[in-house]
């Protein structure tokens, strides 16, 4: 890599490039990154006391000589077939003493190199990498793949003597790249040593990206704090990256440590990434995931905090740095709560759950917002409604996946829902069969082996979310009773009041999604915001519940059963079947 530097952590790579990676193979193979790799390699195998080190002279104590020497080999194998080599550099032929060995050493190279999580950070301020992004990426991941590719292809071609009669065109450069510059954000004093992080402005992944978390779930809620956790924070700003998220109509800074990248670049599968002219106003708040974990604590009973700058009109929020955090939704949740507090400091009303416009044939347009704990079948229903609706729907446009807000219009009183997210983090288990593997090219794929696997997917557009629908029916999703005679799958509720009490319960079935287990119960099914401001909640939950009626909104229940064992593909669906058919016979 020329003009930049490098960093690796365990099975990360990180890449900063001021310039331009090496692009040619003689280039990488002579770059300090290229040995370090093959250094830590060999070191695995070492462990494992592979057989593939035998075509070392003794594989029980290899020498930097002898990673040199086999470095010098592979830049005169990229153009020459291996009998020649020996008569160029004597010393390396005992490396093709078994050229079945050392094939094979190289293929399991390959495979190691692609093992490992590889990230490409453009960060030079001095160059105009933002303004002709696709000129970027197709210098740096683009090339580094082809440069990988081809030097792999042709130090095999050179020892088997063959060319394969099937190739594979893998992603083999790096994962994930962006474009992230140094931007003068108008902070408060307090906040401007964050101005030292890059900003990301262009993200290029290949998809699909797949990765394991270190932990499957979340537990435990966001706790207020009185003291600012981000006040005292020591920054290394190479240890950082900054990605700027349109959650709704807000400007949320959401800043990750690099060492957990994967899921720091995930939220581009989630969030729009703010553009230059939303960067010129101050943001709505700071979140800082993967923060040192010798910070002293600033609450006795949580890690993951956040605080109400009051005084500079911001808040600010931390997780630290530690493996029972390193879960997506611990960066999802944190952002959709300091959205939700500050929507209702601007007199809106947050929802946990799914909103949706459905346009039915030969009927009109209506706007659907159900409300849900996780797990309650929101996007499971949603996804049912989608793979049924055939031809009786004309469009369906999602607004809302899993947070949103509404607001009373002035003039006309109307209900107008708008969303958060462009994308969706939802359990693969709960999709439709197959759904998943046919998004698999634009997929984000987290714990597919275990439970609770989970995928990110983008499902919307940004103006969309912004768009403001009038809202038509305001549903709470009931996983937990099952369907019969007293329990209909959809239940109009005759008054604010009682439809309140069942809002406000926030029951729901967990389905294993956190560390909770059974019924449980969480105010409003929203525990990201709503019980840490449950004063001001509760005055606007009562002043729009009126609102609902007095409009002459449909307000009910949505049994969807998907707590319900053996109920978990059906049940979503049989709930989509009567929605579809009530939207049909309005």
């Amino acid at each position: 890599m020329e003009n930049g530097s490098f960093r690796t952590v365990d099975d990360q790579v990180i890449m900063r490039l001021r310039d331009r990676i090496c692009d040619t193979p003689d280039r990488m193979l002579t770059s300090a990154l290229f040995l370090r790799i093959i250094k830590q390699y060999i070191a695995g195998l070492s462990r494992k006391q592979s057989r593939l080190l035998n075509i070392f002279p003794n594989p029980r104590a290899i020498t930097d000589e002898d990673i040199h020497l086999l470095v010098e080999a592979l830049r005169y194998l990229i153009k020459l077939p291996v009998d020649l080599i020996p008569r160029i550099i004597p010393e390396a032929e005992v490396f093709f003493t078994d050229k079945e060995l050392f094939f094979d050493f190289i293929e399991q190279f390959y495979n190691y190199w692609r093992h490992l999580h590889r990230l490409i950070i453009c960060d030079s301020a001095g160059n105009s990498f933002d303004q002709r992004p696709y000129r970027t990426f197709n210098g740096t991941l683009e090339t580094l793949m082809h440069v990988v590719r081809s030097t792999y292809r042709d130090i095999q071609e050179n020892v088997s003597g063959k060319h394969p009669r099937i190739y594979r065109q893998v992603a083999a450069g790096a994962q994930v790249g962006t474009i992230a510059l140094p931007k003068n954000i108008p902070y408060p004093d307090a906040y401007r040593k964050l101005n030292n992080i890059s900003v990301i402005r262009q993200v290029l992944i290949y998809p699909p990206m797949i990765f394991d978390s270190t932990t499957n779930k979340r537990k435990g809620v966001f706790e207020r704090v009185y003291q600012n956790p981000v006040g005292n924070l020591d920054i290394n700003k190479n240890d950082w990256l900054c990605y700027p998220a349109k959650v709704g109509p807000l400007l949320i800074m959401t800043y990750f440590n690099v060492k957990l990248f994967e899921l720091g670049f995930a939220l581009s599968n989630l969030f729009e990434v703010a553009n230059d002219e939303d960067l010129k106003k101050k943001p709505d708040a700071i979140y800082m995931y993967g923060t040192p974990d010798t910070m002293m604590p600033i609450s006795d009973t949580s890690d993951t905090v956040f605080f109400d700058d009051e005084e500079n009109g911001i808040l600010t929020s931390t997780v630290p740095m530690r493996d029972e955090f390193g879960y997506f939704g611990y960066l999802k949740k944190m952002i959709l709560t300091l959205h939700n507090i500050k929507i209702m400091k601007m007199g809106r009303l947050p929802f946990h759950g799914a909103m949706f416009n459905i346009t039915v044939r030969d009927k009109g347009s209506y706007t659907v917002m159900i409300i849900g704990d996780s797990g309650a079948g929101k996007s499971e229903s949603l996804e049912a409604l989608r793979t049924i609706a055939g031809d009786d729907i004309e469009d369906l446009t999602i607004i809302a996946d899993d947070m949103g807000s509404i607001e009373i219009d002035p003039d006309s009183g109307k209900i107008l829902g708008y969303g958060t997210e462009t994308g969706a983090f939802v359990r693969m288990d709960d999709l439709q069969p197959g759904f998943a593997f046919g998004q698999i090219d634009r997929a984000i794929i987290m714990n597919a082996s275990q439970v609770n696997a989970r995928v990110v997917l983008p499902i919307t557009t940004y103006d969309e979310v912004m768009h403001g629908y009038s809202v038509d029916f305001v549903l709470y999703a009931n996983n937990y009773e099952a369907v019969d005679d007293h329990h209909p799958t959809l239940e109009r509720f005759d008054s604010d009041t009682a439809a309140l009490n069942v809002f406000e319960e926030g029951r729901v079935m967990s389905k294993g999604t956190t560390a909770t287990s059974g019924i449980v119960h969480n105010y409003f099914a929203n525990i990201f915001g709503p019980p840490q401001y449950k004063e001001k909640h509760q005055e606007l939950a009562k002043k729009y519940f009126k609102q609902f009626f007095d409009q002459g909104l449909y307000v009910g229940q949505f049994r969807t059963q998907l707590g319900i064992a053996g109920k978990e593909h059906s049940g979503p669906e049989e709930a989509a079947k009567h929605l579809l058919n009530l939207l049909k016979n309005i």
